[in-house]
């Protein structure tokens, strides 16, 4: 006999085999955790994600830059004026292509994207205080594992400020 208010149980819907509800929850509680860590950075995290993106210097153009962060062309725009004023990134001409400006990092955007940078991994190190440190290890690597397979750039931004 069942529980009326408790259904029977159906094979693959146990908490612990859901892996959409753990990616939300833990999407939702990075997302919460690097918003506070990058709350003085200009845009938050959509400003320290588009200065990773410059730094990687992989997008030839600004429209490049919008389309691959999935970012209004005319929003992108006011953002990249915004890091300008702030001397994190200037325009200059694209050698390849003089009708296209690039946007490159200052010196200044370099050394707030690294400060930044560790305050990202706190907030990761905070999200993921709950395992063991050699856990996290595995679940970092599983998960950038995951998201290369996928064919998606993941260049990791602090290792790009590192290696600059």
């Amino acid at each position: 006999m069942t529980d009326p208010v408790r259904p029977a149980p159906v094979a693959g819907l146990d908490l612990g085999d859901d892996f959409g509800w753990a990616l939300g929850v833990l999407l939702r509680s990075y997302r919460d955790r690097v918003q506070r860590a990058l709350g003085d950075f200009p845009h938050g995290p959509r400003g320290y994600e588009t200065m990773a993106e410059v730094l990687r210097g992989t997008r030839p153009s600004q429209l490049a830059l919008a389309n691959h962060l999935g970012i209004d062309r005319t929003v992108m725009t006011y953002l990249v004026d915004d890091l300008e004023r702030e001397g994190l990134v200037e325009r200059r001409p694209n050698p390849a292509d003089r009708r296209q400006r690039q946007i490159v990092a200052t010196e200044r955007g370099r050394e707030l994207i690294e400060a930044a940078c560790a305050r990202v991994v706190d907030a990761q190190n905070e999200l993921l205080a709950g395992l063991p440190a050699e856990e996290r290890t595995v679940l970092r690597r599983l998960l950038t594992k995951a998201a290369v397979a996928t064919g998606d750039d993941v260049t990791d931004p602090c290792e790009v400020a590192e290696e600059a």
